[in-house]
């Protein structure tokens, strides 16, 4: 399994965090950079960033006040499912303290609240933290997200 390097800053606004680099966006060094993958999108129409970056400006993304990162850092590429490295993931998340963590979808998110104790999570703000850290969980942008219904909200960025 491929990995990118976490664009992370102290005291980002927001941690986007996804479970995994997809293959595509790993091949191409890019955060998000999967041919269905709207995030970049949705993250201009949801207003964290003045235009709509491309994914080979991820490297940017702390000058608007947003980290990337994944929680599956590792894993031999025969092994399936991957490893969630829960502990890793909250040490990053401890040394750069954002206001705020948002999972980009439920998989995630849902990993690492069963690491730390807690309920897989619905959509929205939860009732638990990461390293202190609120957390908010986003529909996936995934393409494979595209006709998915969002816990009652019309689009992924309501």
């Amino acid at each position: 399994m491929l990995t990118l390097p976490d664009i992370v800053a102290p005291g980002l606004d927001v941690v986007f965090c996804a479970p995994a680099v997809g293959e595509c966006a790993a091949m191409r060094g890019h955060y998000y950079a999967g041919p269905g993958n709207v995030f970049w999108r949705l993250l201009h129409q949801a207003g964290f960033t003045p235009h709509q970056l491309e994914p080979r400006e991820d490297d940017t993304a702390p000058t608007y006040g947003i980290g990337l990162v994944d929680v599956v850092r590792t894993s031999p590429p025969d092994q399936r499912p991957a490893v969630f490295d829960v502990t890793t993931f909250t040490q990053t998340i401890r040394s750069h303290a954002p206001a705020w963590v948002a999972f980009n979808g439920k998989h995630a998110a849902s990993a690492v609240a069963r690491g730390l104790g807690h309920r897989p999570p619905a959509l929205g703000p939860t009732t638990w933290s990461v390293s202190g850290v609120p957390v908010f969980v986003l529909p996936s942008s995934s393409g494979a997200n595209q006709r998915r219904e969002y816990d009652g909200r019309a689009t992924r960025v309501e």
